[in-house]
């Protein structure tokens, strides 16, 4: 359930731009505008304990030959584990376009996505904005330091707990907790409908809130493009990850990511479900197959 907050201690805060890069009077406008909506939007989950990784075997909602039987044959979802969390906001979209490019104007960045003709074609103001690792938590720590609040990417912890609507035995972070075209995930025709992509609306980003949210108000979790989380990659990172709070390896070579590229189908996948890749990802990649979303490591907040 989506819901507009107010800050205790910041309400009367005025929006002044600082950090590396400063807005000029053209570009205040439109920073003090992102920065609103930002935080109007941000939808609270509540604290809670749940069971991390493939819960499979643990299901209620299984039935018949299914039932105690794992969600997936990978191994990076396993062992089932502990974990607690405190109260955090989490934004309801994806970052997109039209958001980060008022971020590197006013930071003095250059465009992202806009030299590589291939790419160029994907960029619409609705859809989520195509970035590696770094330029997702650079994203987040200019909100950080233009709000003087404790925003970051979401630890993976943070996110499949989101994707479950609160840790709930839900495999699918949609409307239904299923796919289902058309009711919880896009059609292809609502695809190419939506981006005007041509030949190549099948591997193009559509528009964040094309299909209704999860039962929290969250948009397209596991869907339209992985998801950067703040934790570096481990393979047995789940056999030994910490009961509260879990931030993930202190180092490693690769950055987790959540959810699917578009393109495969225009589906969607487990909420359990993880991949790995480097935080540079150069060339290996298309840049608009990787998406980002913002938290807020807060309980100060009210309704």
């Amino acid at each position: 359930m989506k819901s507009r907050f107010i800050l205790l201690a910041l309400s009367n805060l005025s929006l002044v731009a600082c950090g590396d890069g400063h807005a000029d009077s053209k570009n205040q406008q439109a920073v003090d505008a992102l920065i609103k909506k930002t935080k109007d939007e941000l939808v609270r989950v509540e604290s809670g304990t749940f069971q991390m990784g493939d819960f499979g075997p643990i299901d209620p909602n299984l039935k018949g030959s299914d039932k105690g039987l794992p969600y997936s044959a990978d191994q990076d979802n396993k062992p089932l584990h502990e974990v607690t969390l405190d109260t955090f906001y989490m934004s309801p979209t994806k970052v997109t376009y039209a958001d980060y490019d008022v971020y590197t104007e006013a930071t003095g960045k250059d465009k992202i996505n806009s030299t590589n003709q291939f790419e160029m074609q994907f960029r619409q103001d609705n859809v989520p904005a195509g970035v590696d690792w770094y330029q997702a938590k650079d994203y987040c720590d200019w909100l950080a330091k233009e709000t003087s609040l404790p925003f970051s990417l979401p630890t993976e912890a943070q996110w499949e707990y989101a994707a479950r609507s609160g840790g709930k035995f839900i495999p699918y972070g949609t409307s239904t907790g299923t796919l289902e075209k058309g009711k919880s995930i896009p059609t292809d025709e609502d695809v190419g409908k939506a981006t005007h992509a041509g030949d190549y609306s099948g591997l193009a980003p559509y528009p964040v809130t094309l299909y209704p949210p999860n039962k929290l108000g969250l948009y397209q979790m596991g869907d339209n493009g992985y998801e950067w989380v703040s934790d570096w990659y481990q393979a047995d990172y789940y056999a030994r990850s910490p009961l509260k709070n879990p931030k993930g390896p202190e180092k490693g070579d690769e950055k987790v990511v959540r959810g699917i590229s578009h393109g495969q189908g225009w589906g969607g996948v487990l909420t359990i479900r993880r991949d790995h890749v480097p935080p540079k990802i150069g060339d290996k990649y298309l840049h608009s197959e990787f998406s980002f979303r913002c938290a807020l490591n807060s309980g100060s907040m009210i309704n």
